[in-house]
């Protein structure tokens, strides 16, 4: 029996997300990005064909590292101009009936307290459909604007964050106990005060004396999606994630990263079975591979160079516009993601990229894989692709919108079920930790640190 992968849409609320100028195509529909209809019928597609979530990626500044200007990202609408993606999901949530949210936000711009009643209610409104991706953010843009003179360093962000999570776990996990709310009309009594507990949180970042405004939510804690692959990234993403987003592109390197992933979460006492591993790759398919090569052929006519590299300057904290195109690349240690810059370099040992290289590879599917065929090829890809890497499923992502995610719903899906790829669907909803872990599943495992905040039945 072949196992169902987990499939999400990966997109974020831009124009233009990581394919670099191909908004430009004729067919792309993106720049609707600000009308709620595009977005419905977005996540409708992907709720019928059975997806497990829509995965929304967020960045709090501007693109400014590439000529130490936003002007490449401005005019090649390179993550710019960008919209929050939380406020998108309530209106999702109340258009589908399964399909769940992975929502990105930043530990280092949020307050704990604030964040933890945000989620709690979309968690409410979507019947337990949410997921929280936590980041930490990486642009100096974004810390000059949110009353910062500079970025954090790297691996202080991470214990913030971690801290951040520790407070929202508490509020969720153990201010109000189950019982807590009786809505009892005769008696006149909506909550126990009894069973409503102050967190009493005095931390080195924060301070979160009292109670969690909200009561306790279908999940209590959203699911907890995490992405770091730098060594304090990893063990943060050991600590607290339930499903990881795998970067790199090779399966290979990301086997690499599992297995360390893996091992790391057994050292806190987790069980390293229990994570999910999902990659990002993008797809160009049709009716079969000529087709889809044609496709691909022609996408390739809209790549903007210039918004590629404002992309891969603002990831990697370098400006690339200094460079030579047709360096070969090296390793650069920065405060910005160490990530992005390794995936080329040190993780993809077996290839000398140059500057040029990596910015034609950007164009299309931004440092993940991008991949091309018809339904049977690419059904065979993604499983050659899961059997290497040792992920559970993909973060699907896009040339243009919606018409790659069209197109794989269209040739993909349909041989997907019939090999056994696509989860059956559930005959009444399930929240999204139930779907990416079973029925009745629908809290945090008691192996997971933040479990520990709930208070004894």
């Amino acid at each position: 029996m072949k196992k169902p992968f987990i499939l999400f849409g990966f997109m974020m609320n831009v124009v233009g997300h990581l394919s670099a100028g191909l908004w430009r195509h004729p067919d792309d529909q993106a720049t609707r990005y600000t009308d709620i209809n595009y977005w419905i019928s977005l996540a409708r597609l992907l709720d019928d064909a059975g997806f497990d979530a829509l995965f929304l990626a967020d960045a709090l500044g501007q693109l400014d590292v590439y000529q130490q200007l936003p002007d490449a990202a401005l005019r090649g609408a390179a993550q710019m101009p960008v919209n929050d993606p939380l406020l998108l999901v309530s209106a999702l949530a109340a258009a589908t009936r399964h399909l769940g949210f992975g929502i990105t936000v930043s530990t280092t711009y949020e307050q704990p307290y604030l964040l933890a009643r945000k989620f709690t209610t979309l968690d409410h409104l979507s019947n337990g459909r949410v997921a929280w991706n936590i980041v930490t953010s990486m642009l100096d843009s974004a810390a000059r604007n949110l009353g910062m003179t500079q970025q954090i360093p790297h691996d202080e962000r991470y214990a913030r964050a971690q801290e951040f999570v520790d407070v929202t776990c508490k509020l969720w996990e153990g201010s109000w106990e189950a019982d807590a709310v009786t809505r009892d009309k005769l008696a006149g009594i909506y909550s126990n005060p009894q069973k409503v507990h102050a967190i009493g949180h005095h931390g080195r970042y924060y301070q979160v004396p009292d109670a969690h405004l909200s009561e306790p939510s279908p999940q209590r804690t959203p699911v907890l999606f995490q992405a770091g692959t730098s060594a304090r990234g990893s063990l943060f993403a050991a600590v607290n994630a339930e499903v990881v987003f795998m970067a790199g592109l090779t399966p290979q390197a990301i086997r690499t990263d599992i297995n360390t992933l893996r091992q790391l979460a057994a050292e806190q006492g987790r069980d390293p079975a229990s994570l999910r591993f999902i990659a990002a790759v993008t797809v160009v398919t049709g009716a079969d591979d000529r087709d889809a090569q044609a496709r691909y052929q022609a996408f390739q006519q809209y790549i903007s160079q210039d918004a590629a590299l404002a992309l891969f300057s603002a990831w990697t904290g370098v400006d690339w516009s200094a460079f030579d195109l047709d360096r070969p690349l090296e390793y650069i240690e920065t405060e910005a993601c160490r990530s992005a810059l390794a995936s080329l370099t040190r993780i993809d040992s077996g290839r000398q990229w140059t500057l040029r290289e990596a910015a034609d590879t950007i164009g299309i599917g931004g440092l993940h894989p991008t991949l091309v065929g018809g339904p049977q090829a690419i059904a065979d890809q993604l499983e050659q692709f899961a059997e290497e890497a040792g992920v559970d499923g993909f973060n699907i992502g896009y040339a243009i919108s919606p018409g790659s995610f069209e197109d794989f719903v269209r040739y993909v899906v349909p041989v997907l079920k019939a090999r056994g790829r696509m989860a059956e669907r559930p005959a009444h909803p399930l929240t999204l930790r139930e779907r990416l872990f079973g029925a009745g599943q629908r809290h945090l495992p008691a192996d997971h640190p933040a479990s520990h905040f709930r208070r004894p039945s």
